[in-house]
């Protein structure tokens, strides 16, 4: 069994968390226990984002890194006579991945295990059992025997349903197995920053923030980056992972373990060339590696941030993670390792003239 040190038992305590948008809380509260010893000051908005400020020069630019706290899941609609209980998605799934996976509904009388279900194939035509089942058509079994009885495990509309997995190094150690991977590890990222610059002079000030509702459409980046109006912005998210089976290079070609990836373009976003460009050769002087990606669908935190005020220059920095929208990805910690490397060594550098000349770069 792998030993589990700091990091990763800060990583399964962060993936185990339960947190689907609107609900972020448990997420929360793990970010900020682990952050508070690294920051001056922690507050939230009104929603619900957590922000950790550092400070380093008072006077120097604010830099914002942001992941976010939520993850995709579901939320409880209704409860039919026979107590299966029917939801909404919260955030995007692929129908595909959800039959006969085990979720957690966080009810008001703790939580209630359920299994998603659907019309076994043997009562299908042979027509329907060639195509995938209609989100629709699915619901939850929690084992209860009418409506009555489910009402009674304390489950009722708008609970929280969350897919359940345990957190797993697999037997390359290396290779951590878990959900939520998008976005508890743009959490880590943000608290190994601030933790990495403890008792180190910057000549900024650092935001470490864990968004809310990022996966419903940046929801939590544009209300903190409006608490805080930063002046860099950084999106840490999970990027798509190109190294399996049947995927060509034209649609994924980043690897697992080869380094962070610099997102060039996404639906949500173009990254600033200045920010860009100095984030790169400060990879290249401290030979950190990195990849290139860019996302035609789907976007970060960073497409909200870049917006607030009068605009921000930012860019996404992320990990490339295979299965994610899933109950369960795969990780490299080399990848997590080496982006803290690069957001700390660029937040060293961008002091107010540097800032002022990547906004005309």
């Amino acid at each position: 069994m792998t030993k589990m040190d700091e990091t990763l038992t800060m990583l399964k305590d962060l993936t185990d968390a339960r947190g689907i948008p609107g609900n972020e809380k448990e997420a929360r509260d793990v970010m900020k226990r682990y952050i508070k010893p690294y920051a001056d000051e922690i507050f939230t908005d009104n929603l619900g984002s957590l922000i950790a400020k550092k400070t380093g020069d008072e006077n120097g630019p604010k830099i914002m890194v942001a992941g976010h706290l939520d993850e995709i899941g579901f939320m409880v609609t209704r409860i039919d006579d026979k107590g299966f209980v029917y939801f909404q998605t919260v955030g995007g799934w692929w129908n595909q991945v959800m039959l006969a996976q085990r979720v957690t509904i966080m009810g008001d009388n703790g939580d209630v295990t359920g299994v998603i279900g659907s019309k076994p194939p043997h009562v299908l035509s042979a027509e329907a059992r060639k195509k995938p089942v209609d989100i629709k058509e699915m619901f939850i079994d929690i084992g209860a025997s009418s409506k009555d009885e489910a009402k009674e495990f304390g489950i009722k509309p708008g609970h929280s349903i969350v897919p359940y997995f345990e957190f797993t190094p697999l037997k390359n150690e290396k290779m951590l197995l878990a959900k939520a991977w998008d976005n508890r590890i743009g959490i880590a990222i943000a608290i190994e920053v601030l933790k990495q610059l403890k008792g180190v002079n910057h000549p900024n000030i650092v935001y470490g923030v864990g968004t809310i509702q990022e996966e419903v459409g940046l929801r939590g980046a544009r209300t903190s980056a409006h608490a805080i109006e930063p002046d860099v912005g950084f999106g840490v998210d999970v990027g798509i992972a190109g190294d399996t089976p049947g995927i060509s290079d034209k649609d994924a070609d980043s690897k697992l373990g080869d380094g962070p990836q610099i997102i060039l373009y996404d639906a949500s976003m173009i990254s600033h060339k200045g920010v860009r460009d100095f984030v790169v050769n400060t990879a290249d002087e401290h030979d950190i590696p990195y990849q290139y990606a860019s996302i035609a669908a789907g976007g970060t935190d960073s497409g909200a941030i870049h917006l607030t005020a009068n605009g921000v220059p930012s860019l996404s920095i992320t990990i490339a993670t295979r299965y994610i929208h899933s109950h369960a990805a795969i990780l490299h910690r080399d990848d997590f390792e080496n982006a803290v490397k690069l957001i700390v060594e660029t937040i060293k550098q961008l002091d107010a003239d540097t800032v002022k000349e990547l906004i005309l770069a």
